[in-house]
């Protein structure tokens, strides 16, 4: 009996998670429910369905499910750390508690509790997901590219949003954790020779990383420390897609989750969230071939004496341009009817994308 009634709990707390940005799709195996007993108990799962999107007190919180307030309190504060779910500490007020999405949120809170079980549930679920329909991914990404500063040159213009060095500059709080998706591959035997300790946090998400202890804090000049060993590395910037940002992640086309699925589109120009694309002089390539080491999207390609861009893969990093000796590679902003809308905050991000699953919902397929 206990059995069925969990295997109950965590039903409810897959199809709570599809209906987070980002969805939690289910598996032709079972996979998904396996995953989810690994990373909850089932009083934490049957407590993590009372959450929403909205940030709330323990006391809200307990009365919705129906729990004493000091339990609610105890268990909020231990899947907080556990990285179940998001918390912030206001200054002199009660800790606010928040639902997360599985990815973004769940899957990268566990940078520090990556098992050998885990990492194989994970995989498990990864290879058995069953695939969604077209018009229930329909929304705007979690994530967005952004162009190295020393890309955009005059007369392009950048809004401060689209400027790694302003979006850093209107924080005053900053983390830096190992990046998940080069640590996972690491730890099963892959990976590159990228950094690891790049995923840069801001304001509320650097303080619930540094006190759940995912993260360390680190000065404004050692987040551009950071960002100057990125672009050695040829390292895209993603941010959070929002004017005022969570987070940037610096990706690598080999390990990271953001690339790796920009790589399988057909035309990754068109799914990425980003305002700019490459423009190519061909007349004036020198033939250096830096930029074919530099582009994690594999658009460059040696011909010739020259090289070729192709487009319809560029996501406008600008990590071609930056290296460019002759200035034959430059970039240029999009259309503004191709561009997409860029919320305030990441959370408003995360309502956004909740609204929008919620009008083109395509349920889950039960196992």
């Amino acid at each position: 009996m206990a059995d069925i009634m969990n295997q109950r709990i965590y039903q409810k707390l897959a199809e709570h998670l599809d209906r987070l940005p980002g969805g939690f799709d289910s598996s032709t195996t079972g996979a998904d429910l396996r995953l989810l007993r690994r990373l909850f108990t089932p009083d934490e799962a049957e407590l993590a369905t009372c959450l929403t999107l909205d940030q709330e007190t323990a006391k809200v919180i307990a009365r919705r499910a129906n729990l004493p307030l000091a339990e609610a309190e105890h268990r909020l504060t231990e899947m907080a750390d556990k990285g179940l779910i998001f918390s912030l500490q206001p200054e002199n007020r009660p800790p606010l508690y928040q639902a997360v999405p599985f990815v973004i949120g769940i899957y990268e809170f566990q940078v520090n509790r990556m098992s050998e079980g885990f990492l194989k549930d994970l995989d498990d679920y990864r290879i058995t997901r069953k695939p969604r329909s077209q018009l229930a991914r329909e929304t705007i990404p979690q994530m967005r590219t952004i162009p190295l500063d020393q890309s955009i040159e005059p007369p392009l213009k950048a809004l401060p949003y689209e400027q790694v060095e302003e979006l850093v500059k209107a924080h005053d709080r900053f983390a830096v954790a190992p990046c998940i998706c080069r640590r996972r591959a690491r730890l099963m035997g892959g990976g590159c020779e990228a950094p690891e300790e790049t995923c840069l946090m801001f304001g509320d998400f650097a303080d619930f990383y540094v006190r759940t202890g995912r993260g360390r804090s680190i000065t404004q000049s050692e987040v551009m420390e950071i960002l100057a060993k990125a672009n050695d590395a040829n390292l895209v910037l993603n941010p959070t897609n929002s004017r005022f940002v969570a987070a940037i992640c610096c990706c690598c086309g080999c390990c990271c989750g953001i690339l790796k699925g920009l790589q399988t589109q057909p035309k990754p120009s068109e799914a990425v969230a980003s305002s700019f694309i490459a423009e190519l002089e061909p007349a004036a390539c020198q033939g250096c071939w830096l930029c074919l080491d530099r582009c994690q999207m594999q658009a460059i390609t040696a011909e010739g004496d020259h090289v070729t861009l192709n487009t319809d893969r560029c996501i406008g990093c600008g990590l071609c341009v930056s290296t460019c000796p002759s200035g034959a590679l430059t970039l240029v902003r999009k259309p503004e009817a191709v561009q997409r809308e860029t919320p305030a905050t990441f959370f408003d991000t995360w309502h956004t994308i909740a609204l929008d699953r919620a009008r083109t919902h395509d349920p889950m397929e039960q196992p």
